[in-house]
């Protein structure tokens, strides 16, 4: 059984740093892409950001220039940077998978149960 587990959220002052960490568990074939997305109360799900095995990235655009994913592809890990915080990036992070289970060569959609991020003014 493949889960995602995150940690690294917490409570950050604007302008601030944090580094959050998605780590995969349980039997793993191949990971295709590894990413965030967040959720703040009464909005939907957006991205945050995505990488590629093979390295191609994706950034929402309210990130970009401040945030930074990387992954370990080696431990199966993901990572995400995120320096300059503002308000307004408070949410719940959500670490994502696209992952082929061992065993099994159809990739499935995972998700982490969120890391709760808040950023004060």
């Amino acid at each position: 059984q493949v889960e995602l587990v995150e940690s690294g959220g917490g409570l950050a002052q604007a302008g601030g740093s944090l580094r959050l960490s998605c780590a995969t568990s349980g039997g793993v074939f191949n990971i295709n892409t590894m990413g965030w997305y967040r959720q703040a109360p009464g909005k939907e799900r957006e991205l945050v950001a995505t990488a590629t095995g093979t390295g191609k990235t994706r950034y929402g655009d309210s990130v970009k220039g401040r945030f930074t994913i990387s992954r370990d592809n080696a431990k199966n890990t993901v990572f995400l940077q995120m320096n300059n915080l503002k308000p307004e990036d408070t949410a719940v992070y959500y670490c994502y998978g696209l992952i082929a289970p061992a065993y099994d060569d159809q990739e499935y959609s995972y998700w982490g149960q969120g890391t709760q991020v808040t950023v004060s003014s």
